[in-house]
């Protein structure tokens, strides 16, 4: 039977540790706060990852053939609910949602 006094000395040393490692980027960030990089990068990135996970999940897609009307229609919807509501989320579910149903449904084989 293990001692229980390692046991004990085990969980807390995790503990720290996740608290720590979970810890430390509030405390980085408290300078980076009034970073002008910092603010420029909080209102560029966003669209920036946005293009770059649009052209990653596109780039390999086959248009000329029916199984690519699943993820053009998603991304034509995604765009429109966005230029419409202006709402990420509501965006992001419809697209999701679109792509889903077609793949699911009318696309597949």
């Amino acid at each position: 039977m293990p001692d229980i006094s390692y046991t004990i000395a085990a969980v807390l040393v995790a503990a720290a540790v996740t608290w720590a490692l979970r810890a430390l980027p509030f405390a980085a960030l408290g300078s980076l706060r009034e970073s002008g990089t910092i603010r420029y990068l909080s209102t560029r990135m966003p669209a920036g990852v946005m293009v770059i996970l649009v052209v990653y999940c596109l780039h390999d897609l086959p248009v000329t053939e029916a199984r690519a009307a699943a993820p053009l229609a998603a991304l034509a919807v995604t765009i429109g609910l966005h230029l419409w509501r202006r709402n990420a989320l509501l965006s992001i579910l419809g697209g999701t949602a679109t792509h889903v149903i077609l793949a699911s449904t009318v696309f597949a084989r």
